[in-house]
């Protein structure tokens, strides 16, 4: 089977993408990274998924962004909420936004993919429902891909890298419903940016509403565990 490295948060979509891949064919070695994030059940989550999605192996690799700060999820800054007033999509960019995450998760997914002599890479990133994060868009995808090309041996030697957002155009009620079609067990799984150590989630943050939105614009139950 062809190898590819598929990052792995734990989260609905991340779980989505590893059922993607695997239907796809391939051999799936997911990635998780442990930033400093103040939800880290959600890597108790990826475990979890990782294992019943039958990734090949599945590691975690630590990325200390608690040091330089700048988030409501690495630093000591309050998790916007409905209960704040706090609406989603005001086009601001929020303060769950991580300085360098997603360039950061890709570069390690993009060096454990040159060990291994993998061409493909895969995250769950999403342009439609997504909270205004500029990592997120196509235009960072497609940028990367060509980094990728370019700073690598396997790329100067004629490796040509890929990285896949399969669902960068999805609605979250899309995700849902894909994941339901691939019997993707959602209750594995973590979105909530202030889940407790057993997972449960908030009901009130951004990614929780989305999450929740998902589930009831794609008529399926939602089985997020709440406090």
């Amino acid at each position: 089977m062809t190898p590819a490295v598929i990052l792995v948060s734990g989260g609905m979509d991340s779980a989505v993408v590893l059922a993607l891949a695997r239907e796809q064919g391939f051999a799936a070695h997911a990635l998780s990274v442990r930033y400093g994030q103040r939800h880290l059940s959600e890597l108790d989550a990826a475990q979890r998924v990782a294992k019943v999605l039958g990734a090949v192996e599945h590691k975690i690799v630590e990325i200390d962004l608690r040091a330089i700060g700048g988030s409501a999820l690495t630093s000591d800054i309050d998790v916007p909420t409905d209960a704040d007033g706090h609406e989603i999509g005001t086009g601001d960019i929020p303060v769950t936004y991580v300085p360098a995450r997603n360039t950061l998760m890709l570069s390690a997914a993009l060096g454990w993919a040159e060990v291994l002599g993998a061409n493909d890479i895969f995250c769950g990133v999403n342009a439609v429902d997504y909270s205004g994060y500029p990592d997120c868009r196509p235009e960072f995808i497609a940028a990367f891909e060509a980094l990728a090309n370019l700073a690598t041996r396997a790329g100067v030697e004629g490796t040509r890298f890929h990285v896949h957002a399969p669902l960068m155009r999805m609605t979250k009620a899309d995700i849902a419903r894909e994941g339901e079609r691939l019997g993707v067990d959602f209750a594995q799984t973590v979105s909530c940016y202030q889940a407790d150590e057993a997972g449960r989630a908030c009901g009130h943050c951004d990614a929780c509403l989305l999450r929740a939105r998902g589930f009831a614009d794609a008529g399926l139950a939602d089985p997020t565990r709440y406090r």
